[in-house]
């Protein structure tokens, strides 16, 4: 396809988006915010309701984390395809779809009666996520072409982004203390109801890269390159890092995905065009996303266990608790996308934002056995917040902002995959660090001690919180290094997809 044809055709989407009203461009927002807040919020809310579904189903400690590793495996490997299906196929069909796979894996995860039926649930919801999210995300991106309406839902839905792990604590403390854990799943089900009527509705069916192939060589080498990797750093969890189980599906992973980048190359109809990856801006958000993905699980993991285990929070309150944060980082999330970025670009808000985080994080370090949720926990989260609410929706948005109409499906996958990914090695990479400062700080010591078991469990949180304020530290040098100067213009050249 010629660049002239390319630019026509993105032109044409462009007019089909900004024809349509602007209330019914909110009203898709909204239905496609809700459908992103059905797949991130279920990366987190069955992790409050595990102890009570293992209790009901009879399952080890072994086998608890495929309940959440089955998902995980799932979405990440597909979404590159589900990416590309949707802008070969048309993105409302992929939404619909995805919507329907979503809502049905979950009512049978719902009303599973074995460990094994419950595993096979949450690696369908997977599959369906996997198909929606990069749907979401590119009728987002397609939708509203205004360089200020713009920012503003993409504050919103980087806030949802950002913040749904901390929704999904705090939904799923109140539905497994208030009914049973098996309405962790059933709420989907309510949740994908109102996205489909509405998508129904509201979206209109646009092929963007309806003359291209699906790239099947290309598709098995990225889906067994993420799966083996998302596995490999899975395993360090519950294998040791020297284990093959770990280290050889690590290695496994690393070779297939740069066979993957090789055929990229290669292929008539790549599945990731290397266009999408050569923008500079686009390849800093993607690594950035990645780091905040990864950094983000010493927050709401971590900080989960301290909150139930130390304070004694019930499941309800530990996700209330999180609400502060939520709340910072939707603040400063229409804050970054509508007045900060385009006033001093980038280069100088993404990489305060990581310093933010930074700090919030290193504070949080401060945390003992004696200390109150007031003091030493509820000023951190808000700070955290703050600097993540600069990060996440900015770099979600520079990320897809761009793109040829006919890559968007794809470079939304990506974008979506990064997150993933970033969330699997941070909590492979954290648990493992937190278990062995636990078992250096008992070394030596009275282990029948409840006190200084005590102390060792805050021995690993705050190992855990350095690491991530690491991350976060590497994360605002890296964009520092990598983003342009200024703010993002347009290129006159470019497919008339606006920048911020």
């Amino acid at each position: 396809m010629s660049q002239k044809t390319l630019t026509e055709d993105t032109r044409s989407g462009a007019g089909e988006a900004q024809s349509a009203a602007p209330s019914k461009r909110w009203w898709i927002l909204a239905i496609v915010a809700v459908a992103q807040l059905m797949v991130v919020l279920d990366a987190t809310i069955v992790n409050i309701a595990l102890p009570s579904a293992q209790r009901d189903l009879g399952f080890s400690d072994g086998n608890r984390q495929w309940i959440v590793t089955a998902y995980a495996l799932a979405f990440a490997s597909l979404l590159l395809l589900g990416g590309r299906i949707a802008d070969l196929f048309g993105r409302k069909t992929a939404f619909l779809v995805g919507v329907v796979g979503f809502a049905a894996a979950s009512a049978l995860g719902g009303a599973a009666t074995s460990f094994e039926m419950l595993v096979t649930a949450r690696a369908l919801q997977g599959v369906a996520g996997a198909l929606l999210a990069p749907a979401a995300l590119s009728l987002l991106n397609t939708t509203f072409t205004d360089a200020r309406e713009r920012a503003r839902a993409f504050s919103v839905y980087g806030a949802i982004a950002g913040a749904g792990g901390a929704v999904g604590l705090l939904l799923g403390g109140v539905l497994t203390d208030a009914f049973d854990w098996r309405w962790t799943l059933y709420v989907n089900v309510a949740i994908a109801f109102v996205a489909f009527a509405g998508g129904w509705v509201l979206l209109t069916n646009h092929r963007d890269a309806a003359g291209s192939k699906l790239d099947v060589p290309g598709t098995a080498l990225v889906a067994g390159g993420l799966f083996s990797v998302v596995y490999g750093f899975s395993n360090a969890e519950t294998h040791d890092w020297s284990s093959p189980q770990t280290w050889g599906f690590l290695i496994a992973g690393g070779l297939l995905l740069a066979a993957f980048a090789w055929w990229q190359t290669r292929a008539k109809h790549p599945l990731l065009p290397l266009r999408i990856l050569l923008d500079r801006n686009r390849a800093a958000s993607f690594i950035t996303v990645l780091i905040t993905g990864a950094g983000m699980f010493g927050v709401f993991l971590f900080l989960t266990y301290y909150l139930q285990l130390n304070l004694g929070f019930s499941p309800t309150k530990t996700g209330v608790a999180f609400l502060p944060m939520i709340g910072a980082l939707m603040v400063m999330a229409q804050v970054g996308t509508t007045v900060l970025v385009p006033r001093l670009g980038p280069k100088t808000i993404i990489p305060l934002g990581f310093a933010i985080a930074m700090l919030g994080m290193a504070w949080l370090t401060g945390i003992g056995v004696g200390s109150s949720y007031a003091s030493h926990v509820l000023p951190q989260l808000i700070v955290i917040g703050a600097g993540l609410g600069m990060v996440m929706p900015p770099a979600m948005q520079l990320a897809t902002g761009g793109v040829a109409a006919e890559d968007a499906g794809v470079a939304s996958a990506t974008v979506n995959a990064m997150q993933q990914v970033g969330g699997s090695v941070g909590t492979a990479l954290l648990n493992t660090l937190a278990a062995s400062a636990a078992t250096d700080y008992l070394a030596g010591k009275d282990a029948t001690s409840k006190l200084v078991q005590a102390q060792a469990t805050i021995e690993s949180y705050t190992t855990a919180f350095w690491w991530s304020a690491g991350f976060f530290a590497a994360g605002a040098l890296i964009a520092f290094g990598l983003y342009r100067r200024g703010v993002p213009q347009q290129d006159a050249d470019a497919a008339p997809v606006v920048h911020m």
